[in-house]
């Protein structure tokens, strides 16, 4: 059987249940379970499953559950670094710019010293850690200045809890860059973490203008704790324009990919 052949019974298969085992699909496909675990790796890249232990799930299913941070930058890489590309052209220099936790948002790091002066709050680790990368290895005066919240890590390596929220309440950005695991119609912005919901809603209450950065595996997803409402987000930036359920979005700035099959194909 070709590896296609496998990735559409895979998919077959989650379509009828919410989850399947690598042991079972093996034994139905009549192929080792190294061969099907790599056929899931394949398919969550994809954004078409979520990989759990012993097997995988249908994306979105898991309200709950928060994938790790390494884990999430594959999928639909593509689509990020326009989602990215997109969100700065929201920012002028000066500006003071709150970014939150997640791997969407990291891909803002090399492009963030095309804007002198700024100032970037936040509480994701790796993008702090980017920006003092990139520093070190190329010095520039535009290199923005960066406070970093302290906290608790997640597994998105975001600094979250009551020091982080703290840390956040105390300080004033005139627009915060929202990651999001989920993006509702009716569930609004949505996060698994419940720590990183509360760290998150300080971001929103801190800032002058909330955009939200959602790549559109993220859009109809609802996880276990709510951020906030739609009609506090001021933009979204996504790579496909969401349904038309998504109204109380009043402004949805979207750069589609010229090759509507590129995800797919990854």
């Amino acid at each position: 059987m070709l590896a296609a052949e496998r990735h559409a019974a895979i998919l077959d298969r989650l379509a009828d249940r919410p989850a399947v085992r690598v042991s079972d699909l093996a034994a139905e496909l009549e192929v080792s379970e190294m061969t099907v675990r790599r056929d899931i790796d394949a398919l969550e890249v994809r954004g078409s499953l979520v990989r759990v232990h012993g097997g995988a799930v249908r994306p979105g299913s898991l309200s709950s559950v928060e994938a790790g941070f390494d884990a999430n930058r594959i999928r639909a890489a593509d689509a990020k670094q326009r989602i990215a590309a997109t969100a700065m052209t929201l920012l002028a220099p000066g500006m003071t710019v709150s970014i939150t936790g997640g791997t969407t948002t990291f891909a803002l790091a090399p492009l963030l010293r095309r804007v002198p002066g700024l100032t970037v709050i936040t509480n994701s680790l790796p993008l702090a850690d980017e920006l003092h990368r990139l520093d070190a290895a190329s010095p520039s005066d535009d290199t923005p200045e960066v406070l970093v919240s302290g906290g608790q890590l997640t597994p998105s390596k975001a600094l979250v809890g009551p020091l982080a929220t703290a840390t956040i309440t105390s300080l004033r950005a005139d627009l915060c860059l929202m990651g999001a695991h989920g993006v509702d119609a009716s569930a609004g912005i949505t996060t698994p973490n419940l720590a990183e919901a509360d760290t998150n809603r300080a971001f929103a209450r801190t800032c002058g203008q909330l955009v939200v950065l959602a790549d559109t595996f993220k859009i109809g997803v609802v996880s276990l704790a709510r951020v906030t409402t739609l009609d506090a987000v001021a933009a979204l930036v996504t790579d496909r324009p969401p349904g038309a359920d998504y109204a109380a979005l009043s402004r949805i700035l979207c750069d589609p990919d010229p090759d509507p099959h590129l995800e797919e194909r990854r």
